[in-house]
């Protein structure tokens, strides 16, 4: 086996003399994390001067629109790069329809508006889906008991634009739904805007690890009709993950993500090694959760847990994570 890796024996060859002292660690280290790599999710709420603790996810918080200059300040003196922004919107502007979601005065237009004009240097990710918006929990409009795919894209056709036109940088489209990457990309381009950009949730599978963020963004309780295993991914599948990346890139997104991450990192390998694009993943709340829990009972230690996480992302080939530990983890990285 060595002679085949054109490696020499022990005793002559001793492989922790590149371990032996902090800076040959550092020059030998083959993936590096940095905070040009994270990306902050932040949950907005209704309301004037209001920040709640959202109990599954220790540490995070949603925050009314008022307050979102001083939520983020630290994230722009830190050099992170982009937020992605996630509403809570209250129960009486949901309905079956999600018309919320195409509201130009809604909680992801607002919040967008605010932060382009305090952080204009700041990218902004804006959530495409309609769970956030619907009264009965799914991502998209039901038919006959039947989540519909294309009157669903129609509808997330007027909410991307809807967010284009309040300054969102890149639209991420996290519903699953057949062709909406391409009839988001022809909408966009039609009306202008060209240089939006579109990073699909690609591969995003019918998780357990979703649970926390539900509470966060109020959706907990409203899914009704079953599960979302008839649009998002089988966690059985890998082939599968690759056959839709391989259409969302031809029909026009700019990078592609993997969700949840850290379960899935076998995911991301193939999608760098097959396609070189632009491959993010996200660190979904109940990674994050599991993580905090574990420290909260001093099982495990918090920052080296968290920086270990973070970067087997890096080695697994990701191009950027999205992360609740994005504030945290670049204090830890600019020292």
């Amino acid at each position: 086996m060595t002679a085949s890796l054109g490696l020499g024996a022990f005793p002559n060859t001793r492989l922790r003399r590149n371990r032996l002292t902090p800076w040959t660690r550092r020059l030998m280290a083959e993936n590096a994390l940095s905070v040009d790599d994270l990306i902050w999710p932040i949950f907005i709420m209704e309301g004037e001067g209001q920040e709640s603790d959202i109990a599954a996810m220790p540490g995070v918080k949603r925050v009314s629109v008022d307050r979102l200059a001083a939520h983020v300040e630290a994230a722009a003196q830190l050099g992170i790069p982009a937020l992605a922004l996630f509403p809570a919107t209250p129960p009486d502007l949901k309905d079956a329809e999600g018309t919320e979601s195409a509201n130009p005065d809604n909680l992801i237009c607002r919040a967008s508006r605010v932060l382009k004009r305090e952080f204009p240097d700041m990218g902004l990710l804006g959530d495409v889906a309609l769970d956030p918006y619907t009264d009965h929990g799914h991502d998209g409009v039901i038919r006959d008991g039947y989540v519909a795919n294309d009157e669903t894209l129609e509808k997330l056709v007027a909410q991307a634009l809807n967010q284009a036109r309040a300054g969102i940088d890149i639209i991420s489209p996290s519903d699953m739904m057949d062709g909406r990457i391409a009839a988001l990309r022809q909408a966009l381009d039609a009306e202008g805007f060209i240089n939006v950009g579109l990073m699909s949730y690609a591969a995003k599978y019918a998780s357990a690890f979703y649970g926390p963020f539900r509470d966060a963004v109020g959706s907990s309780g409203a899914l009704r009709g079953g599960d979302k295993k008839t649009y998002q991914m089988d966690p059985a599948n890998t082939d599968e993950a690759l056959r839709e990346v391989a259409h969302d890139l031809a029909e026009g997104a700019d990078s592609v993500m993997v969700k949840p991450g850290m379960p899935y990192l076998d995911i991301c390998r193939r999608v760098h090694e097959t396609f070189h694009v632009p491959t993010f993943a996200y660190q979904v709340s109940g990674e994050y959760s599991m993580i905090m829990a574990s420290v909260e009972r001093g099982w495990i230690d918090h920052d080296r847990a968290m920086m270990e996480s973070l970067m087997g992302f890096k080695r697994a080939g990701c191009s950027g994570i999205l992360t609740y530990f994005a504030v945290k983890a670049a204090q830890l990285l600019r020292g």
